[in-house]
């Protein structure tokens, strides 16, 4: 039967500098299930290399290492680190606790990577602690317990996943005498239950307590006692043939790393907060940005539909500013009555405008005076504060009346409330008060202009002496293609002319200008958010960074209990997206906070939070930590166990 941990010809060789040094020299050596060995040598003399390759931690350079008979040099890195987790059980002479964790969960870390079960594993891990006389300190940190008692549980983390082979370096070297004692103790009775434990030490005391000695000397096996042959059926011996971890305790696994991942953070509290406010500053920055720049998009939007959305203007001439005498008279009272029978036409209205003063008593004020018809205020959408507007008796009679706005009343009639009836001059002819529009509110502000309306037929007859119109509005029903009714009434207008004298001007157009505008000017504006959420990201890598190097050894302890390449990596990306995940719900809280400013400040801004807004800061500030957290967590998953339990 082969022997549970054979080398044969091992050579263990670093480079220091230009040349290689050999720190074991042709070691070979068998050690048989269920023995307790004491490996004694002076520092330097290579025992500790060789109990971390005894405990897969580090390679040989030369020669073969067989594990219960297989060649640790086939293993992959998960393999020897399934290796380490499932039958090997590391004490060691500092004892290597993570600090902010409880010696309970010091205990449990080699069992939360085999996946076992949380409730089996706290029960375990308490008999554990209570059999070696820690049964009343499982909550305690590693800062309140003595060297004895932090050397216990070590002890008890080395059995929690069996600890068929118990490494143990150094055991006693940081004891006292009677803690010593105790502790050797405890490794005599691990050898009587059938553990095979090996000592590493330079103490002849330490080492005398042992069934078998092995000297070493600048790498060298310079004399062995030998195997005391015993019949031991409590012998525990390793069984590589280890089945593979199933969905259960791979969901076990990620669910206990997130819970890992939180204590870490807990744990450094000022860090983390400097970490995430990078990402609150970002996501805030592009929430608020998106939720406060559709809220300016719609107010916008609003204002110049209220000019008049759905409607077309018609203007005679080529173009804005064609003041060629052969176009001045193109829109004639025909076209309107051709117009008013098309199905494209929900409500259409003529314009003759001109200023003028205003007179009522004393006060003289000039204002824009435009001639309309009936339809005029149905095509903008215009309210009224007192009385009506105009009706169609009024066009067809010509009637002397006139619809102010609320600043004519205010200049005219600043301290009367009710102007109905009151008869105002408007240029010289006396017209009565039908009618006071509301004031449109509007992000841009109130107009200061003075605008008044009469009869268009009153307009063009008493007034202007004018047959022809300034332009038409036309409004189009709701659901009708704006661009298709824009092609019929130029189709129309045209053949009534017999040529081309006008121009149309579609407010769709308008209203698509302004969606583009504020639409560029929105992404623009989270471009550069998204600037502040990169720094940010590139503040959570290189807090990872500086985590990861501060963190070195306790990634040295987690890979010598067990813990995979993949493990060390899930668990510092599952920390640095929770970092960011975290912040960016701060970030989504701040942004409710800026919108409910922006909203006491602006009443009229309808801000509101929209799904996917949410959904995009979520969505970012995952994609962050993943991205930026992959780097320093590759850059754990990389370390050398050896190198990483070496760094202080």
């Amino acid at each position: 039967m082969a022997a549970l941990l054979e080398l044969k010809g091992i050579r263990r060789s670093y480079l220091s500098g230009d040349r290689t040094v050999d720190v074991l020299k042709d070691v070979s050596l068998s050690i048989e299930a269920g023995e307790m060995v004491a490996i004694m040598g002076a520092s330097g003399s290579g025992k500790s290399t060789l109990m971390n390759l005894l405990g897969c931690l580090d390679k040989p350079s030369a020669g073969t290492y067989r594990v219960a008979g297989r060649d640790v040099a086939t293993l992959n890195g998960d393999a020897l680190a399934q290796l380490r987790r499932e039958h090997f059980g590391f004490i060691f002479q500092r004892y290597h606790l993570l600090p902010h964790l409880s010696a309970a969960h010091n205990v449990e870390v080699p069992a939360i990577y085999a996946g076992l079960g949380k409730a089996a594993r706290r029960e375990r891990a308490a008999a554990l602690l209570q059999r070696l006389g820690l049964g009343e300190r499982i909550a305690y940190r590693p800062s309140q317990l003595s060297g004895g008692q932090q050397q216990r549980v070590s002890i008890a983390r080395a059995l929690m996943n069996g600890g068929q082979v118990i490494l143990a370096d150094e055991p006693t070297g940081a004891l006292d005498s009677h803690s010593g004692e105790e502790v050797m103790t405890i490794l005599k009775q691990l050898r009587e239950q059938g553990h095979t434990v090996i000592i590493v030490t330079h103490d002849p005391a330490v080492a005398r307590q042992a069934e078998r000695i092995i000297e070493i000397r600048d790498g060298e096996i310079i004399a062995d006692s030998g195997s005391v042959a015993r019949n031991n059926t409590q012998s525990k011996t390793v069984e590589l043939a280890t089945p593979a971890p199933s969905w259960q305790q791979i969901s076990g696994r990620f669910r206990e790393a997130l819970v890992m991942a939180w204590r870490a953070m807990v744990a450094n509290k000022m860090r983390t907060a400097l970490t995430m406010l990078g990402i609150i500053i970002g996501i805030a920055s592009v929430v608020s940005i998106l939720v406060i720049g559709d809220a300016a998009k719609q107010m916008v939007l609003a204002d110049i539909k209220s000019i008049g959305t759905n409607t077309l203007d018609v203007f005679p001439g080529k173009d804005f500013g064609d003041d060629d005498p052969a176009y001045r008279q193109a829109l004639k009272y025909g076209d309107l009555e051709a117009l008013r029978e098309q199905p494209y036409v929900s409500a259409l209205s003529p314009k003759i405008a001109s200023s003028m003063r205003l007179r009522f008593g004393s006060i003289d004020v000039a204002a824009n005076v435009t001639g309309v018809s009936e339809q005029f205020f149905r095509v903008y959408g215009m309210e009224f504060t007192q009385g009506a507007g105009i009706d169609p008796r009024q066009v067809q009679s010509q009637a002397q009346v006139v619809v102010i706005d609320a600043n004519t009343q205010r200049r005219l009639f600043p301290h009367q409330k009710d102007v109905v009836g009151e008869v105002i001059l408007v240029g010289n002819m006396p017209a009565t008060v039908v009618g006071v529009a509301k004031d449109k509110q509007s992000m841009f502000g109130s107009s200061q202009s003075l605008s008044v309306w009469v009869p268009y037929t009153t307009m063009a007859n008493r007034l202007v002496g004018k047959d022809s119109f300034d332009s038409i509005t036309v409004r189009i029903p709701e659901g009708y293609n704006s661009l298709e009714a824009e092609q019929q009434l130029t189709r129309l207008l045209t053949l009534r002319h017999g040529k081309k004298d006008f121009f149309t001007y579609n407010m769709d157009t308008l209203v698509q200008t302004a969606e583009k505008t504020t639409r560029t000017l929105q992404l623009f504006l989270t471009l550069v958010a998204v600037i502040s959420l990169v720094v940010g990201g590139i503040g959570v890598m290189n807090i990872m960074l500086v985590s990861v190097t501060e963190r070195t050894r306790e990634i040295g302890i987690r890979m010598a209990v067990g813990a995979r390449s993949g493990d060390v990596l899930q668990q510092f990306l599952i920390e640095a997206v929770l970092v960011c995940l975290v912040g960016g719900a701060l970030g989504i809280i701040l942004s409710f906070a800026i919108g409910l400013l922006v909203q006491m400040v602006l009443p009229g801004w309808q801000i509101t939070f929209p799904p996917a807004a949410l959904l995009s800061a979520f969505l970012c500030s995952t994609g962050i930590g993943v991205v930026f957290g992959y780097l320093p967590a590759r850059s754990a998953a990389r370390l050398n166990p050896i190198d990483a339990l070496a760094r202080e």
